[in-house]
């Protein structure tokens, strides 16, 4: 996983605590599974995992990935390709993305190979002992050297060090660092460009997640001059990353010594080659498919080669189980895909179309497998973003209903995040999809000290288990199971309704005048019809599972669900009119009528549609960042990627706008501003102006 963590948005204790016990009740009212049996999958599911044939995977992916190069990846690749043929796997294919630094897949432009043979960072002005003057071996250590980093002569380079204390990119690009390397406590990767712009030999990393891993590493996993990758054109600086342990030795001697020079060796190149990924299939009965997919070629144990051998454990589980008759075969296809993070899947979905056209459902499986003994290990599942509600919100917190009170495991729940590869569930790609994730524990994320010992194989076993249930209930689910999943999803709905109200129950007692009561009525008539609109979305989802020729028959069963939320909706929404009037009354002053808050975006948004060109989040990584204008990368910032999806060519911007902040909260962003930045850089058109 590339991108932090997005925090839950606030919401009052008292909601929580009427949500938990209505969710709770609602729950317990389930009704039992149809007949493909969740509970009973699940249970023939954990009995047949192997955790010990887990760990091993875990250990073999860890062993080639840790390296970071191409050539590494590649043999990464082909063990994977052998390892899913033979736990049984059908159609196995080794295929890859062209690694040329030009080629785009929606927006992302792919990588350049990178290839390292050797590299070392010693210090040699003031002399110091062998052991304390080598600061970078990567050979020993291989994320000492960051990963794009370029190369040196044979006979190496010779530096001064400076501590770059300045943070702000623009300031950093004026400054006077030609030919030297610069240490720094940021993630040099952010500011690249401007340590190009000062004529910077390179960087010496000492940022790190945990300070506490006194001689870890971080990954330094992104060195374009753009954005993450290193792309045709970019600049080969040298990239080298050290522990804090180093940090402290190297600001020692600069406080002592009027200059420290280090000696730069370092053997890599970039080259045009190819991306591996790998995908097969248990077979279906049928034409279509459910995806799990989780990407490898990351340096650590837990992130991800504990996500690539649970998918790999659950894969080799079904087909064992299905191969002894304990389970049917599925009528879908059950595909595992195994790329690198974005770039990969992104490839992946632009040349099979056809697939992903039948493809019903997806898991993401980024996810540590730390100790059960650590506070902060537990998985949460992250939903679908709101504009692609779906039935697999509810699904996926069933299954982990289902197992993890049987090992003694809380889990939770968490709002979409972008920054993996959950985004196929974007309308353009329109394949649901969840992600199943959970701490480390010991913060080890992009750290050479996230190593297979601290990988927890119950963990392993855990999240292996839910998602081999997960895939294979989707993959034989048929009408009978798609109107229980439709049911699941209006139970989670009537709380997710619930949640949006309550914030405005607690606010209207305390309000302070009668327009603050008006916008507030206002407010939580919008939210609710929203929540209201959203969940009959995750409702009627199912009919995805349902055959065409049957869809308008079994919409029609639908309907008293989706009314059902209608009316719960009107109930809430009169709650909230009952506690505004009530207030009210106390200034002498009802009922309240709702007052609209006028947008000053909203008249130049109103007359803008914008059409989407390509799937996918917009990395802007052929723009300079000091060329955006203050707008942020879409690769990872939650806000416009969440606006950009609601974008479907119909919805003019200032719908698109209030979408926005109905699923995030307030925000005073500059959308007007932010899509004339892209037209004008041709990622979107206006279709109306």
């Amino acid at each position: 996983m590339t991108s932090p963590e997005r925090r839950p948005l606030p919401r009052p204790l008292q909601a929580l605590a009427v949500l938990f016990l209505l969710l709770d009740a609602a729950w317990s009212q389930t009704p039992a599974p149809p007949p493909g049996d969740l509970a009973q999958q699940v249970q023939v599911i954990r009995a047949e995992i192997q955790p010990s044939q887990a760990m091993d995977f875990m250990r073999h992916v860890y062993s080639t990935d840790r390296w970071s190069t191409y050539p590494k990846f590649q043999e990464t690749a082909e063990y994977l390709k052998q390892t899913m043929e033979e736990v049984g796997m059908k159609n196995v294919e080794l295929l890859g993305a062209p690694a040329d630094g030009s080629t785009q897949a929606g927006f992302w432009t792919m990588p350049l190979a990178w290839e390292a043979k050797s590299a070392h960072l010693e210090i040699v002005d003031p002399p110091l002992p062998a052991d304390l003057a080598t600061l970078a071996d990567f050979q020993k250590v291989p994320t000492s050297l960051g990963m794009w980093s370029g190369p040196t002569p044979a006979d190496g380079v010779t530096a001064e060090v400076v501590e770059l204390k300045e943070t702000d990119p623009a300031k950093i690009a004026r400054l006077p660092l030609n030919g030297r390397l610069v240490l720094t406590s940021q993630n040099p990767a952010d500011f690249k460009w401007a340590l190009v712009r000062a004529g910077a030999a390179g960087a010496i990393n000492a940022f790190t997640e945990n300070p506490g891993l006194e001689d870890g590493r971080q990954w330094i996993n992104a060195w374009g001059d753009n954005g993450w990758a290193f792309t045709k054109g970019n600049t080969p600086l040298l990239s080298f990353s050290i522990s804090p342990r180093q940090t402290a030795l190297v600001r020692k001697l600069l406080a002592e010594h009027s200059a420290v020079r280090v000696k730069a060796t370092v053997d890599s190149r970039y080259y045009s080659g190819k991306y591996p990924y790998v995908t097969g299939v248990i077979p279906g009965t049928g034409p279509e498919e459910v995806l799990t997919l989780g990407h490898s070629f990351e340096q650590g144990a837990e992130d991800n080669a504990t996500g690539v051998a649970a998918m790999l454990e659950s894969m080799a589980t079904l087909n064992r189980l299905i191969a002894t008759g304990k389970l049917p075969r599925p009528k879908r296809s059950i595909r595992l895909l195994i790329m690198g993070e974005l770039y990969g899947s992104m490839h992946y979905i632009d040349t099979h179309p056809d697939r992903i056209r039948r493809t019903v459902a997806a898991l993401c499986m980024d996810t540590p497998a730390a100790s059960y003994d650590l506070a902060g290990t537990e998985y949460t599942f992250y939903m679908n973003p709101h504009v692609a509600k779906s039935y697999t919100d509810a699904f996926i917190l069933r299954v982990a209903q289902e197992y993890f009170p049987k090992v003694e495991r809380p889990w939770h729940e968490h709002e979409f995040m972008a920054g993996t590869d959950t985004y196929l569930s974007e309308p353009m790609v329109d394949v649901p999809t969840v992600w199943g994730y959970s701490g480390s524990g010991v913060q080890t994320h992009h750290n050479s000290e996230d190593t297979p010992d601290r990988v927890d194989s119950r963990s392993v076993r855990d999240i292996a288990t839910v998602n081999a249930a997960f895939v294979y209930y989707l993959a034989n689910a048929s009408e009978p199971e798609a109107m229980w999943l439709a049911e699941l999803s209006q139970t989670r709905g009537y709380g997710q309704i619930l949640a949006s109200d309550a914030q405005f129950l607690d606010r209207a007692p305390v309000a302070s005048d009668l327009n603050g009561l008006g916008r507030l009525l206002q407010d939580a008539i919008d939210h609710v019809a929203y929540s209201v609109n959203r969940e009959t979305q995750s409702v009627l989802s199912v009919l995805r599972l349902v055959p065409e020729s049957r869809r308008e028959e079994v919409a029609k069963s639908l309907a008293p669900l989706v009314d059902g939320l209608r009316r719960f909706g009107e109930e809430q929404t009169n709650r909230v009119r009952h506690a505004v009037d009530r207030r009210a009354m106390e200034f002498g002053i009802a009922p309240v009528r709702p007052i609209a808050v006028l947008d000053p975006q909203v008249n130049e948004a109103s007359k803008i549609v914008v059409g989407r060109k390509r799937f996918g989040t917009l990395p802007l990584d052929d723009i300079s960042p000091d060329q955006r204008e203050g707008y942020p990368s879409g690769a990872w910032d939650i806000l416009p990627t969440t606006a950009l999806f609601w974008c479907d060519g119909h919805r003019n911007l200032a719908e698109v706008i209030r979408l926005t902040r109905m699923e995030l909260g307030p925000t005073d962003f500059d959308f007007v501003g932010y899509f004339r930045f892209l037209r004008k850089h041709k990622y979107v058109v206006f279709l109306r102006e």
